[in-house]
């Protein structure tokens, strides 16, 4: 017996050592054996698991030169043209415990950053990810300049080469075709897989679309207006980071209970109809630290008002109350012009380096939707084609995001329901909207905002009912739509601490109602309730 078991253990050895010397010398191989239109193959490589992967050649303002690999891969990286003046840096990750399923990753801001992060993660539960460039390297809109060809690599083109170009890899690796398609991102990436769904119904079975960037113009139109409604921090109608606290209070003071909880947590930020008029100064006060003057007082409602093109037609909704803690004041309150708002106009819509941001009026708005560079806006609310297909479209948004406002998911939904004359319960055969309350943009806040959104360590929840990811595979594979999405608060966000609590997220248009009494942080003290339309709040 003892015999028969060394026996095994080696024929086990044998095999295990077989099967790793012909996934490794396929890799090496395919690089000078893969042959694709326009693209050039710069190398291949082994990376086992548990390899801090070095990327000396990541832009610097990509801020990323290691990334931790999860699983065994072979690493694919190349370029592919995709016009005589532009062309996508991707790669391929091509895990050995390869599930037959196929996955895009996105990008973020304006960025021409791969997402490593989202590459190991996805590799690591068996999907074959790709990701790329956008088209152009770093952080910064100055490659759009006089550059159409690379604005539409950034507005829809780098994701659609990339998954072209990925396939063909993965069934040239693996020798077979994916069983289905899957993309995963959020906020531009959000976008990105909104625009997949629109215009490219055939490249994903399958998307996860977070705080997406949507009617991407308006979007940029938007966060340029924060600077023209506080001014500079010498102005009178600038508000202090200190006083952001104080408002956030008052906002709690006037809307944590609408959801039946005093918890802290905006379960719906549509309902609170903030009135900053009772942190008004009293009269002759000399010592304003603690309140707010008659100007801050119109600085806050501007904030939390919609803005409108010169034919007063909504142009963006408005920023959802509850995100003052999470950086929205450091990033679009600081009285600063917003990075990317002056990138894209000086960039991409005017092709004018000398446009100056105090400027941004509504009649920027409008030019910046109708010049509509790349057709970036990403706003067909025609989704027939995905839906005769059989694709699914999971998008979810935080509730206290600071730089895209939630305000506008929900509004992209509806737009989908007129565009479609279909009900909510029509769309959930095929579109399901999760508000995740106590979220930040794409991660982080006070409330359960761990979805399986990204990968926070191995005891990150993997099931469908906790993970947005492998809740879109169960809808897709066995045609199981997802009710709820549980979402994980870790003790200080550190997931080895253990779980502060969990909260089941309702899809749209359900909202969260708490029907204790009892705990908040207690999953069974909150119900899904119907409510009715908000759209009414955007043409006011």
């Amino acid at each position: 017996m003892r015999l028969q078991a060394v026996l095994v253990l080696v024929a086990s050895y044998t095999f295990t050592s077989a099967v790793a010397d012909s996934f490794q010398s396929d890799c090496s191989a395919i690089a000078s054996g893969f042959n694709i239109s326009n693209a050039t193959v710069w190398f291949s490589e082994y990376v086992p698991a548990g390899t801090n992967l070095s990327l000396p050649e990541n832009n610097v303002t990509c801020a990323l030169s290691y990334q931790v690999v999860t699983a065994d891969i072979c690493r694919v990286v190349l370029y592919v043209a995709t016009s005589t003046t532009s062309g996508i840096s991707m790669e391929a990750w091509l895990p050995r415990n390869w599930t037959g399923r196929f996955l895009s990753t996105g990008n973020g801001g304006l960025a021409g950053c791969i997402g490593y992060a989202d590459l190991a993660y996805t590799t690591g539960l068996g999907f074959s990810a790709v990701g790329a460039n956008n088209g152009h390297n770093g952080t910064s809109g100055g490659a759009f300049y006089n550059q159409p060809e690379v604005i539409k690599d950034f507005a829809y083109r780098s994701i659609h080469t990339n998954v072209v170009v990925g396939k063909q890899i993965s069934k040239a690796f693996y020798q077979k075709t994916h069983t289905n398609s899957y993309y995963f991102g959020c906020s531009t990436g959000g976008r990105q897989g909104l625009k997949s769904a629109q215009d490219y119904p055939e490249d994903f079975d399958g998307i996860v679309a977070g705080s997406a960037a949507s009617a991407f113009n308006n979007l940029t139109s938007w966060s340029g207006h924060f600077f023209t409604a506080t001014g500079p921090t010498n102005a009178s109608t600038f508000i202090l980071a200190d006083l952001w606290p104080i408002i956030h209070k008052d906002i709690l003071k006037q809307c944590d209970t609408l959801d039946g909880a005093a918890d802290g947590i905006l379960e719906d930020p549509s309902l609170c109809l903030y009135r900053p008029e009772g942190l008004l100064c009293a009269p002759n006060t000399t010592n304003t630290t603690g309140c707010l003057t008659t100007p801050q007082i119109s600085t806050v409602r501007k904030i939390f008002s919609p803005i409108y093109g010169p034919d007063r037609s909504l142009t963006y909704p408005r920023m959802q109350p509850g995100s003052e803690l999470l950086g929205a004041p450091q990033i679009l309150y600081n009285g600063e012009p917003f990075s990317y708002t002056v990138d894209w106009f000086q960039y991409a819509v005017y092709n004018d380096t000398t446009w100056n941001p105090a400027t941004l009026s509504p009649r920027d708005y409008a030019a910046a939707s109708r010049i509509d560079p790349g057709n970036i806006q990403t706003w067909n609310g025609d989704l027939s084609p995905f839906r005769a297909r059989g694709g699914k479209l999971l998008t979810y948004h935080g509730m206290e995001d600071q730089i895209i406002t939630s305000e506008n998911s929900a509004r992209y939904y509806e737009h989908v329901i007129d565009t479609m004359a279909a009900a909510p319960s029509t769309l959930d055969s095929f579109y399901r909207y999760f508000r995740i309350s106590g979220m930040g943009h794409c991660a982080g806040g006070e409330g359960a905002w761990s979805i399986g959104q990204t990968s926070l360590g191995p005891t990150t929840p993997l099931g469908p009912s906790s993970n947005v990811l492998m809740a879109l595979v169960q809808w897709v594979e066995n045609g199981t739509a997802p009710e709820t999405i549980r979402g994980t608060k870790f003790v200080g966000d550190n997931p080895t601490a253990g779980v502060d609590f969990t909260r089941k997220h309702c899809r749209y248009p359900f909202r969260n109602y708490h029907v204790g009494p009892g705990d908040p942080k207690n999953e069974t003290n909150w119900e899904c309730i119907q409510q009715g339309s908000v759209r009414d709040k955007w043409l006011l």
